[in-house]
């Protein structure tokens, strides 16, 4: 074998004269007649090779043979390239190797797309993985995630931390999301569950004593997919003793520091702002706030019953929400064309329509601008602190559908009028989440965030009276609008979690079934802890500019939960369905 000594993107004009050996694809290929000429690429980049008359005939007539993603090794002499062909792109631009021997390790047939062309779609990316993964485009991804992952070792290392592995086996247990199930062929008819985190297991950590732990764990949900998720992720999961929600609070800020200058070259000052739960859903309609941009909601209900417009009056009749947002200079900017576009995308989301009002000189011009009197247009005009040219987007709906809808536009209309620098972060904690949210269709309440939350000191006593407004001991970190890492101090008094769980429809036997073995810890001197779970591909995507999940795992499942690469989720055959006492489908 032609060993490698060098890489094919570390040689430089200091290498002129030296004898050397490299290893990799063939990524383009020229032939001149009389000279040979191929780029020879690896993960650390890529150099140029030429096969010259002198070498011999037999080893030019060999190189003519080689074709893209060809896997060979080349032996030559590093020569300064002619002047004027200098590649100012490379950093190897300034030489090329001058081959004495050649050696083909594996030939490859034509491949679907081009490794250094244009992007493929992702059907064919998915489905030939192997390959999208050579692009160097994805390869720096790759790398990225290797850094950030190494980086958050040593930082959680250095704040005294210890790495713990915890199951992947487990039990399945009601935390939120469906579980994905292993059948026991030891054990006819039990299941073991993949972990949808591994938040019972660090907990019992705590209660054996371990103070500080952290690990970087796999997680399974299955879950509808979307841009942002995936059946299975990756998470820096942590847990801390004696601590409080600003203790765990305080402890991710540095770590959040060190990321953000060695990934973004940026210096955070801390601490970073917190926004209380009601008030960024109230001010934005959503609990994950994208803040590089402001475009605030106004609610408009005093308005609204005073216009003549029934779309309003009935909403408020009906104990339904009229909200708002302005968008500064968008009047002129957005055609007709933009509004109804617009109008259609808030309809795909619940609303039954938008309204839309550009603010003219001394009036309001639109579809609804006929049922806003003078005056009242005064009002609306000093409600949103509106100016000539200004853009004004209305919905009456419910509080879920003006959240949802007017948190989707509002993110629409900043990207489209690139209202913010895609390039900068903001971070931001999101605090104070309700503990409980009612679910009419089960009849019962439901944990917002999971049922081992501890509430907020001073709304214990509502757990009793009034369980919808107990807060929670509770904290979200967002990045650009996306969820970044959530976490929550424990209920570490088997009391007081009993009761949380009584509220969730559990009855003392049912909650035994399900947790008795937390349940059993906790009683044996738990001590006051919290943590948190940062999403590591979310942090990836947003560190390197992807606007989708999957672009920064190795091998991702599609949309519909499938990997094009290898046909999973595929078959077996009947006797491993035999051993596991399942029945195939077409039994």
């Amino acid at each position: 074998m032609l060993k490698r000594t060098c890489t094919c993107g570390e040689l430089t004009k200091s290498d002129v004269g030296r004898e050397v050996a490299l290893n990799g694809w063939v990524d383009a290929y020229r032939d001149f007649g009389g000279l040979v000429f191929i780029d020879l690429r690896d993960r650390f980049g890529i150099t140029q090779v030429v096969f010259e008359p002198s070498a011999g005939a037999e080893l030019q007539a060999r190189a003519r043979d080689l074709r893209a993603e060809f896997v060979v090794g080349v032996r030559g002499t590093v020569a300064e390239r002619l002047p004027g062909k200098h590649n100012p792109n490379l950093a190897t631009g300034e030489i090329e190797l001058r081959a004495a021997e050649l050696v083909v390790f594996n030939e490859s047939v034509t491949p679907p797309f081009e490794i250094q062309g244009p992007e493929p779609n992702e059907e064919l990316r998915l489905t030939y993985r192997y390959l999208d993964l050579r692009r160097p485009s994805v390869q720096r991804v790759f790398l990225l995630r290797h850094r950030m992952l190494q980086s958050m070792r040593n930082s959680m290392s250095d704040m005294g931390f210890v790495e713990v592995e915890t199951p992947m086996l487990g039990r399945s247990t009601p935390e939120g999301a469906r579980d994905f199930l292993v059948p026991s062929r030891v054990h006819a008819g039990r299941f073991y569950a993949l972990p949808q985190s591994p938040q019972l297991y660090k907990q019992i950590l705590m209660v054996a004593g371990y103070d500080r732990y952290f690990q970087i764990a796999r997680c399974f949900r299955d879950e509808d997919l979307r841009a942002n998720r995936q059946p299975e992720f990756t998470q820096l999961d942590v847990e801390m003793s004696f601590v409080e929600d600003e203790d765990v609070i305080a402890t991710m800020e540095r770590l959040v520091v060190a990321l953000a200058k060695e990934f973004t070259g940026e210096e955070l000052n801390l601490p970073l702002p917190r926004y209380a739960y009601h008030d960024v859903v109230e001010r934005y309609g959503s609990d994950r706030p994208d803040l590089r941009y402001d475009l605030e909601l106004k609610d408009l209900a005093d308005l609204a019953a005073a216009s003549e417009f029934q779309v309003f009056r009935q909403a408020i009749e009906t104990g339904k929400r009229v909200r708002g947002f302005r968008v500064p200079g968008a009047g002129a900017k957005l055609s007709r064309k933009d509004l109804d576009q617009l109008t259609e995308f808030a309809g795909s989301l619940g609303a039954k329509g938008l309204v839309w009002l550009r603010v003219e000189e001394s009036t309001f011009a639109g579809p609804a601008a006929k049922f806003l009197p003078a005056p009242l247009q005064t009002q609306f005009r000093e409600r949103f602190a509106a100016a000539q040219g200004d853009l004004l987007l209305i919905v009456a709906d419910s509080q879920a559908v003006t959240n949802q809808v007017l948190s989707a536009l509002r993110a629409r209309v900043a990207a489209d009028l690139k209202l913010y620098d895609p390039s900068k972060f903001h971070y931001s904690w999101i605090i104070r989440f309700p503990l409980l949210a009612w679910d009419a269709e089960e009849g019962r309440y439901a944990a917002e965030h999971h049922p081992f939350t501890m509430p907020l000191p001073e709304d214990l006593h509502l757990l009793d009276s009034d369980p919808a407004k107990v807060r929670a001991q509770a904290y979200d970190l967002v990045i650009n609008g996306e969820e970044a890492g959530g976490g929550t101090i424990r209920c570490h008094d088997p009391v007081v979690q009993a009761k949380i769980f009584s509220l969730l429809g559990l009855t003392p036997e049912q909650a035994e079934e399900k947790f008795g073995f937390l349940l059993g810890a906790l009683r044996h001197g738990a001590p006051p802890h919290g943590g948190i779970a940062l999403g590591f591909d979310r942090w990836v995507m947003l560190y390197a500019g992807l606007e989708n999940i999957r672009d920064c795992i190795a091998f991702p499942k599609t949309a519909r939960g499938t990997d094009l690469m290898t046909g999973a989720p595929g078959t077996v055959d009947a006797r491993q369905m035999r051993e596991l006492k399942l029945r195939s489908l077409e039994s």
